[in-house]
């Protein structure tokens, strides 16, 4: 017996979010048809969000380290991050992380792309702290191959900390996802993380007109942070260059550095960059979902059902003109009506 529900209200269906008044079929966790119709319904329905970046590792440690550099702060092995979770029982750690995850899921993220620090036991830690929630990570171990091989890639920190050869060769041999941070704090670890021929790219805040070129030609996907670069004051990304030729994605980085609110980031790209509310949207949803191999971030027939409804008609988007600037540049957790994660 299949499983069947309706979603109605304004629905911002397909890749330019064109809003459509009527209801969302979904059978069995996918979208089978979207019916255009009157409704009495408030709702905006929307794809859930894809968090293309997150360590949520530091979860223990919100906030800490105010006034430090980047390099004070999460450069391996003695930035304040990794002495803290050095510090930590696996059993804080799991416990917090699994706090952040629970945040993720109830302000609408579908999915996120972990990058897990601790090796094996670090992504056995992870596991154990999403087991039972209906967030639907793509885990991406980091520090050795058999990490790796526990998981569903490799999250290389950047190559200026070390030549990540074998493990990207390694990676790809196994046909899962390779990613590194590359133009964080300066240019100079760009092109070899090039070199690499990563599956995507991560921040790329100091990118140059070459940089861009090669992005281009290579069609190497890049997700930005741009929160967490204005806190670890690296720069801003160059969001509109770098739409104008690759596939951007949307993540919020370190939770100790900033809350994994898909909203908050997307209402601080939209308002800092020169780009439309329609571009931060895919930024938030189906970009980062291509990144990750994931079916999902589009209302659309044939997509997994992963929904976030709002509410119109709460104090905060009541009578908004535009329902994609409002979800983009207004809207917040208080505005969420439901958030629809089935399993397929």
């Amino acid at each position: 017996m299949s499983d069947s529900t309706t979603f109605d209200g304004t629905i911002l269906r397909g890749r330019e979010f064109d809003p459509v008044e009527g209801r969302v079929v979904v059978e069995d966790g996918e979208i089978t048809a979207i019916e255009e119709a009157s409704t009495h319904s408030d709702d905006i329905v929307l794809p859930a969000f894809v968090n293309a970046h997150t360590h949520i590792g530091d979860s223990i440690a919100k906030e800490a380290g105010g006034g430090l550099s980047l390099e004070e702060l999460v450069a391996p092995p003695d930035g304040l991050k990794h002495r803290l979770l050095r510090q930590a029982s696996q059993e804080e750690k799991v416990e917090a992380m699994r706090r952040s995850l629970r945040f993720m899921v109830d302000s609408g993220t579908a999915a996120c792309i972990e990058f897990r620090e601790g090796g094996v036991d670090g992504v056995e830690a992870f596991e154990r702290a999403v087991d039972g929630l209906d967030i639907d990570p793509v885990v991406l171990g980091r520090e050795t191959v058999e990490a790796m091989e526990a998981s569903d890639g490799f999250g290389a920190s950047g190559a200026n900390d070390g030549d990540f050869t074998r493990e990207r060769n390694t990676t790809a041999r196994a046909e899962k996802l390779f990613g590194i941070h590359a133009g964080e704090v300066d240019a100079s670890d760009i092109n070899p993380a090039l070199d690499l021929d990563p599956d995507f790219l991560v921040h790329m805040v100091h990118a140059e007109e070459l940089h861009l070129d090669r992005v281009a030609d290579s069609e190497i996907p890049v997700a930005v942070c741009p929160r967490s670069n204005l806190v670890t004051d690296v720069g801003f990304p160059p969001i509109a260059d770098l739409l104008e030729r690759t596939t951007v994605a949307l993540g919020t980085d370190n939770v100790f550095l900033n809350s994994p609110s898909m909203f908050r980031e997307m209402e601080f790209a939209a308002k800092i960059a020169d780009v439309s509310a329609r571009d931060v949207l895919r930024m938030a949803t189906v970009n980062g979902a291509e990144i990750a191999g994931l079916n999902c971030g589009l209302v659309e027939p044939g997509r997994d059902a992963k929904l976030l409804v709002l509410d119109g008609d709460s104090d905060n988007l009541s009578g908004a003109k535009d329902p994609v600037r409002a979800a983009v540049r207004r809207a917040g957790v208080d505005d969420v009506s439901e958030v629809y994660l089935p399993e397929r």
